[in-house]
């Protein structure tokens, strides 16, 4: 049953990827005002998820705290050269950029992400359907802002409207082949687990400190800021709630 409710949780995920249509159909103020709500929630619910889920989960099982913690470290390390390194999103204004080039490096590097997010929902499924399901919403969270901003860039890139919106699903569909192989590696491999939710804690906590958090930075308006800290410490709460009341 584990099982099934991974598969579907990552086919759930790898459909978010058409949420590209939204950016289609809203205006651009309406679009940013949504996209700085979803990143504050986003980024409060992947602090919560590492702090108060996968992390606690990996104490539970008796794990050594140093062994834990490095693989925080090396998880957030790997994670950084990743997006320096694939150019994962990251293509600034005023930046010379060779725009098609940039495109495809996105799709290969949303498509490791997404392989990542799934191995990452295979495992926590593994586990306990309350880790699976705490995992499958801090990472959908996340992959709603991204998707959004991945379809622009493909756009940006020249591509067809259908056929960013064909390749940004073909890229999510990683995330189902990641959640086949987190699941079979955690049924195999003793020490996998013990693994996993430390390097998911890890992704999550760089995800949140170095994408999203910068973006809430940059915004000045007042009122606009605290409303992204409100959804922000929402996030966190919300993922309180999950541990408590699931816990």
């Amino acid at each position: 049953m584990n099982f099934v409710i991974a598969i579907l949780a990552s086919v759930i995920v790898s459909l978010i990827s058409f949420v590209g249509i939204i950016a289609l159909l809203l205006n651009e103020n309406l679009l940013k005002k949504i996209l700085l709500a979803l990143i504050g929630f986003s980024a409060g619910s992947l602090i919560g998820g590492a702090f108060l889920h996968l992390l606690p989960e990996t104490f539970e099982k008796g794990q050594d705290y140093i062994f834990s913690f490095s693989i925080v470290i090396i998880s957030f390390t790997i994670f950084f050269l990743m997006e320096k390194f694939l150019l994962w999103r990251h293509c600034h204004k005023g930046e010379k950029c060779d725009v098609h080039t940039f495109t495809y490096m996105n799709l290969i590097g949303d498509g490791i992400h997404n392989l990542i997010d799934g191995l990452v929902i295979g495992g926590a499924f593994f586990v306990d359907i309350k880790i699976g399901i705490a995992a499958t919403i801090a990472i959908i969270s996340h992959e709603i802002p991204q998707e959004l901003g991945d379809f622009g860039v493909l756009i940006y890139g020249g591509m067809k409207k259908s056929k960013a919106l064909f390749f940004n699903f073909l890229s999510a569909t990683t995330a189902i082949l990641g959640t086949l192989i987190g699941y079979f590696l955690a049924v195999n491999l003793e020490n996998f687990i013990s693994a996993l939710m430390p390097f998911a804690a890890g992704g999550f906590i760089y995800i949140a400190a170095s994408d999203l958090i910068p973006e809430l930075h940059r915004q000045s308006d007042s009122k606009k800021s605290l409303t992204a800290i409100l959804l922000f410490l929402l996030g966190i709460i919300f993922m309180a709630w999950l541990k408590i009341s699931h816990g």
